[in-house]
């Protein structure tokens, strides 16, 4: 009785596939190659800047007109490249960042994680308990830190985070001083009008699967007119 085939090794039926000209394989390795790309590019973004998101995207004017919407800023962990600075200490080392004294910081409103980041310039820093007064427009007002943190304001804004909303996208009351382990990082170089890409993700990805579809249309119509040809010649 002739021996029967031994089967092959499981590894070498996963090459053997991850080889083939299928269609399924073939999808496989674009996905594979996609997610490689992205994660590398997540790794090195990580290893540079030391923080996430590395990466964020002006939705408003609060800091026209050093940065637009639609810029994309690229952030760095506030011991990066340099100690952080307040506009304060800024005023005193002379140290400018995006066309004033200070860096611009991104934090998270109050800690919370589900909101989106605030992108605002930090102008000094409190103790608990200290008053500091406020103006905007004609009034003036005393304002008094509930816990140690930095002011922060966007450049375009009239006034302060912490007294410009009473219950900031209801976030259960007012932007506190922002603590040390709230802030993501501070803003290091931006590129303008990139950032609409990811502002209108969706119209974007709609638009590059639309592409992509009539590309493949266009090449398999082709590829029929070619075939067709053949057969005339034959």
């Amino acid at each position: 009785m002739a021996d029967q085939k031994a089967s092959k090794p499981a590894w070498e039926k996963i090459v053997s596939f991850w080889k083939s000209e299928g269609q399924i394989p073939s999808a496989i390795r674009e996905i594979v190659s996609v997610l490689v790309t992205v994660g590398a590019v997540v790794a090195v973004l990580l290893l540079v800047c030391g923080t996430w998101p590395a990466i964020v995207t002006i939705e408003s004017e609060s800091m026209v007109p050093h940065m637009d919407v639609g810029d994309l800023v690229f952030v760095v962990a506030g011991d990066r490249y340099g100690t952080m600075q307040s506009l304060e200490e800024g005023n005193v080392s002379g140290y400018e960042k995006f066309g004033m004294p200070g860096d611009v910081i991104i934090y998270r409103p109050n800690g919370n994680t589900e909101l989106h980041p605030i992108i605002h310039r930090a102008m000094f820093w409190v103790e608990e308990g200290e008053e500091i007064t406020v103006t905007a427009g004609l009034r003036t007002g005393t304002y008094t830190a509930p816990h140690a943190g930095y002011i922060t304001k966007g450049d375009n804004n009239p006034v302060i985070d912490q007294v410009g909303w009473s219950n900031y996208r209801n976030l259960g009351g007012p932007i506190e001083p922002v603590k040390k382990e709230w802030i993501i990082g501070k803003a290091m170089y931006k590129i303008p009008l990139v950032g609409y890409l990811p502002l209108n993700i969706v119209p974007v990805i709609i638009i590059v699967v639309s592409l992509m579809v009539l590309h493949e249309l266009y090449l398999r119509s082709r590829a029929k007119r070619e075939e067709e040809k053949k057969d005339k010649k034959v």
